[in-house]
Formats: C-alpha cells, structure tokens, sequence
C-alpha cells in the first residue's frame, strides 16, 4: 500500500462551460478577472487541485508558496500604469508555473497541469486567488 505525502494528488477536472471559452492560445493577462462566476469555479478548482499544497483559502502551511503573496508587491506600486504592469507580469509568472510546474535539482516541486487543466480552468483559480490577496490592490 502506497502513503501520499499530501493525499491523492491526482488533478481533478474542473466544469468551467459556464465561462466564455478562451481558445487555444494561453492568455498571458487574466481575462476572468473580477467574474463572479470565473471566482465560484476558481474557488472549487483551487480546493480540488491546489489547497493540499498551497493551503486552505490559499494560506499556505509553509509547504508551498503562499498564494495570497503572489503579487503582494503590485500593491505598494502608487503610479497606476505601473501597478498594472506588475499585475499582467504576475498573470503571466502564474500561468506559466501552473502549466510548466517548478522542479528544481531534479525534484519536481509543483507538476506541470498544461494538458491536464485548460486554460478557462487555470484563469478562474487566479481569479479566485485575486480575492484572497494579502495586500488589495
């Protein structure tokens, strides 16, 4: 019998046919952004893929990054065209670590989840990772 060090790991699939389709070529800004809707599939989607590493409600447990900090420094930025800048930069960090994954000397860290997860799916876990920021931009 096998032990998961942080349960079954296996991606679950995530329903997003109620949000627009988004095609296939990733997006590098979110285009889910303050949807309700994106929020409520985001909020599920992260619970069943990401919290077992990153933690309830995104507050990490010291095992994986806390999400809530993503883009924490966009908050402190006071020139508007800056802070949105910093936004879309992390947008597009996140995206690419979601479908890449991050390993590291060999060891995977995080799986990559491109092929696994489609983009509307990936979007709307950043979208519900947007109302739960340490800092609010």
């Amino acid at each position: 019998m096998g032990a998961f060090a942080h349960g079954d790991v296996t991606p679950q699939a995530v329903d997003t046919k109620t949000l627009p389709p988004l095609g296939d070529a990733w997006r590098v800004e979110n285009p889910y952004r303050k949807n309700d809707e994106a929020i409520r599939i985001g909020t599920s989607a992260y619970n069943q893929n990401c919290a077992r590493c990153h933690g309830l409600e995104a507050i990490s447990g010291g095992i994986a990054p806390d999400l809530r900090k993503l883009d924490g420094e966009c908050a402190t930025l006071k020139d508007d065209k800056k802070k949105t800048a910093c936004v879309n930069e992390m947008d597009e960090y996140f995206v690419t670590t979601v479908r890449h994954g991050r390993t590291r000397n060999g060891a995977v860290y995080m799986p990559p989840f491109e092929g696994v997860m489609q983009q509307e799916a990936v979007w709307a876990i950043k979208s519900y990772l947007e109302t739960r920021r340490e800092k609010p931009l």
